[in-house]
C-alpha cells in the first residue's frame, strides 16, 4: 500500500500507531470509471472506501443525499449494518483505498472514537470532536498582562477619618474597599480598609462614627505591576492568602484586582462584564463592557465551551447591558411603565456575534409617555450602534414607532398580522414570535403575547404560508456542491441553508401548537413532549443547530481577527474532514425536517 495514507482526515486521526500499521497493511488502492457504481442499494459491502482522487454521489432513489470527496469515507454504516441502503455512483472517474471488513470491525472494537465517528449519529460524532478540542485557552490567559484584566478604580480616604464617612463612601462608589492614607509616614504608607473590616468595627461595639478607619486598615498591602502576568498575580493571592492586589505603576497606584474579578477573568469574563455593567454611570462606561462580550465568546469558543452555554452567557450580558442602558436613557417613570423587548435571534438566545438590532418597546395603557420619548429611543437605539449592534435594515427597533406602542395597540397589530396574513404580516409574526423581555414590566409583553396565542386559530393557509419560509433562502438542492467546491460561489451559507429553515421550521410547529417557548431548543423540547416529533428527530436538531452556530461562529471569528467583515460564509476548503462530515450529516437533518415540514404543512400544494 503507498506511505500516502491520510492519517490526519477523520475518522483516522484518533487511531494510535500499531492501528495505523493494520490500516497500512490491509488496504488497497480501487479505480471506478466516471458512471460506474460502485455500490447498490442492499449489497453487501465487504470494504470500506476512502476517496483519494474524485467525486461519488450517494443516491436514495432518483434523489441525491449527498456526494463525497477527497479524504472523505464511505459507507461505514452500510458495511456495519451488512446491506447498503443507498446507491453510490462515481461522479468522475474515482481512485480510492478500500479497507477490508474484518480490519474495520478489529479497529472499531479496539477505538471506540472510529467507531462513533465512522458510522454513529450525529450526537456521538459531536461528543468525539468535542472530547479531542484543545483545551490551551487557560494557559493564554494565565500569560495575560494584568491590566487585561479588570482593574477596579481606586478611592481613597485619610487614616483620620471616622468609619462612617467611610461607609458613605464604599456606598456611593460601589466598591468593596477603599485605601487608607497615612501622611505623617514618609515615604506616605497605604492601607486597606474592606467589607470585611467594617464587620470587626462594628463588633467592637463602639459607635462607627468615633472609630477611625486607621485604626483597623491593614497596611500590609501586596501590590502587582500592570505589566505582570496574571498567573503570578494569581499566585501571590494564593500565596499570602488574600482577596485583592493593589496595581502600582513605579509608586502610582492603578487600581485594585480583586480576586473574584481575576478568577472570572480566567474562567469565562461573564462576571466580570457584569460588574462593568453594573457599575457603569454612562453610556462611554458601557461602552467598554460591550468591547468585552465578543472577547468573552472568542475565548469561551476557543477553549471547548458548548455553543449552547455561551449562546445563553451572551443572551444574559446583553440583557444586562440594554437593560442598564435604557436604565440610563430613559426616565424612571418610562423605564417603570413601559417594556423593553429583544426579538430575532437575541429574543431566542441564540446570538453569538454582535448582529443587528432587533427591539421594541410595550408603554403601559393609560401611561402618558414623555413628549420626547422620540428622542429618548433615538438615543438609545444610537448607544446601541455605538456597542456594535448595526441598526436593522428593516428597522424593527424602537426609534420606529411601529415597534414602539401601547400594550392594547400592540394587540391591534398583533391581531391584524393573524388575521390578514400578507407577506409583511407573516414576517412580522415571526420575529415577534421570538420577544423576550430585557427590562421594564415584563407583563406588558407577555398580555401581547398571550393576544397573539389566543388569536392564533388552526388555520392550515395561514400556517402553510409562514412555513414556506423555510425556502425562503440559499439553493438547498446543491449544497453538496457548495461543500465540496464543485461550483463558482465562495463559501457556504450556514444561516441560509440550515440555520434558517431549521429554526424558522421549528418556530412554525411551534405556532400551530400554541408553544409559548422562545428558544428554538425550548421549542423542541415542548413539541417532543407533545409527540409532534419524535425524540430521535429532536435530539438531531437541537444538535444540528448548536453545530451549525459553532461553525459560524468559527468562521466569524477567523474573520474578524484576520480584520474582515463577518461575512456568515464558512470557507469549506479551511474545514477538517470531521467537521465536514459533521456539516453533512447536520444539513442532512435539515433536509429531513424540511421534508417534513412540507408534508404537515401540505407546503407542495401552495
Amino acid at each position: 500500500m503507498p506511505n500516502a495514507f491520510n492519517f490526519s482526515a477523520s475518522p483516522f486521526d484518533c487511531l494510535t500507531p500499531d492501528q495505523q500499521r493494520l490500516v497500512r497493511d490491509s488496504v488497497d488502492v480501487v479505480y471506478y470509471p466516471e458512471g460506474e457504481a460502485i455500490l447498490d442499494v442492499g449489497t453487501a459491502p465487504t470494504h470500506l472506501f476512502v476517496i483519494i482522487k474524485g467525486f461519488v454521489t450517494q443516491y436514495d432513489g432518483d434523489e441525491v443525499i449527498t456526494t463525497y470527496g477527497p479524504d472523505d469515507t464511505f459507507d461505514g454504516r452500510g458495511l456495519v449494518a451488512g446491506k447498503t441502503s443507498n446507491k453510490f455512483v462515481a461522479q468522475e472517474e474515482v481512485v480510492a483505498y478500500q479497507l477490508a471488513r474484518k480490519t474495520v470491525t478489529d479497529l472499531i472494537a479496539s477505538n471506540a472514537t472510529f467507531g462513533a465517528l465512522l458510522f454513529s449519529d450525529l450526537s456521538n460524532k459531536l461528543t468525539a470532536l468535542s472530547q479531542r478540542q484543545s483545551q490551551h485557552e487557560l494557559q493564554s490567559l494565565t500569560l495575560s498582562r494584568v491590566d487585561e484584566a479588570f482593574v477596579r478604580p481606586a478611592h481613597f480616604v485619610d487614616m483620620g477619618a471616622d468609619v462612617l464617612s467611610v461607609v458613605k463612601v464604599l456606598q456611593a462608589q460601589r466598591t468593596k474597599c477603599v485605601l487608607v492614607r497615612d501622611r505623617s509616614s514618609t515615604p506616605e504608607r497605604l492601607g486597606v480598609f474592606t467589607a470585611s473590616t467594617l464587620q470587626r468595627a462594628i463588633l467592637n461595639g463602639t459607635p462607627l462614627a468615633q472609630q477611625k478607619v486607621g485604626d483597623l486598615a491593614n497596611f500590609q498591602l501586596i501590590a502587582v505591576r500592570p505589566s505582570d502576568q496574571v498567573g503570578d498575580a494569581l499566585a501571590l493571592l494564593q500565596r499570602h492568602r488574600v482577596h485583592r492586589l493593589v496595581v502600582m505603576d513605579d509608586n502610582r497606584v492603578v487600581g485594585v484586582l480583586e480576586a473574584l474579578d481575576l478568577f472570572s477573568f480566567l474562567s469565562n469574563h461573564s462576571h466580570l462584564i457584569t460588574v462593568q455593567v453594573e457599575a457603569a454611570t454612562d453610556i462611554e462606561g458601557l461602552a467598554q463592557a460591550a468591547a468585552q462580550i465578543t472577547r468573552m465568546v472568542t475565548t469561551l469558543y476557543r477553549s471547548g465551551t458548548r455553543v449552547s452555554l455561551i449562546a445563553r452567557l451572551v443572551q444574559d450580558l446583553n440583557a444586562r447591558l440594554f437593560e442598564r442602558a435604557w436604565q440610563l436613557i430613559a426616565p424612571a417613570d418610562l423605564v417603570a411603565n413601559s417594556c423593553l423587548f429583544v426579538m430575532g435571534s437575541e429574543g431566542r438566545g441564540e446570538q453569538l456575534l454582535k448582529t443587528d438590532q432587533d427591539n421594541g418597546l410595550v408603554l403601559r395603557d393609560g401611561y402618558t409617555p414623555p413628549d420626547n420619548l422620540e428622542a429618548i429611543c433615538q438615543s438609545f437605539s444610537q448607544a446601541l450602534a455605538a456597542f456594535g449592534y448595526p441598526e436593522c435594515p428593516g428597522h424593527i427597533m424602537v426609534n420606529n414607532p411601529m415597534w414602539r406602542k401601547t400594550s392594547y395597540d400592540f394587540g391591534q397589530m398583533v391581531k391584524h398580522w393573524l388575521l390578514m396574513p400578507d407577506a409583511n404580516s407573516l414576517m412580522n409574526l415571526a420575529i415577534f414570535l421570538d420577544a423576550h423581555a430585557v427590562c421594564g414590566d415584563a407583563h406588558l409583553l407577555q398580555d401581547a403575547q398571550q393576544v397573539l396565542m389566543r388569536f392564533a386559530t388552526d388555520n392550515d393557509a395561514m400556517l402553510a404560508r409562514f412555513a414556506a419560509a423555510i425556502d425562503a433562502f440559499g439553493n438547498s438542492q446543491g449544497w453538496w456542491n457548495r461543500l465540496l467546491g464543485l461550483d463558482d460561489q465562495q463559501g457556504l451559507h450556514l444561516k441560509k441553508e440550515g440555520i434558517f429553515p431549521l429554526v424558522h421550521g421549528v418556530r412554525s410547529l411551534a405556532l400551530a401548537e400554541h408553544l409559548q417557548e422562545t428558544s428554538t431548543t425550548a421549542r423542541i423540547d415542548a413539541l417532543v413532549l407533545k409527540n409532534v416529533i419524535t425524540p430521535a428527530l429532536g435530539a438531531d436538531l437541537t444538535q444540528s443547530l448548536h453545530f451549525l452556530m459553532g461553525l459560524k461562529l468559527k468562521a466569524g471569528v477567523t474573520e474578524m481577527e484576520t480584520q474582515r467583515e463577518v461575512s456568515g460564509l464558512v470557507n469549506v476548503a479551511k474545514l477538517s474532514t470531521l467537521e465536514r462530515d459533521l456539516l453533512k450529516d447536520a444539513l442532512g437533518v435539515v433536509k429531513h425536517f424540511k421534508a417534513l415540514l412540507r408534508s404537515r404543512f401540505k407546503l407542495d400544494a401552495l
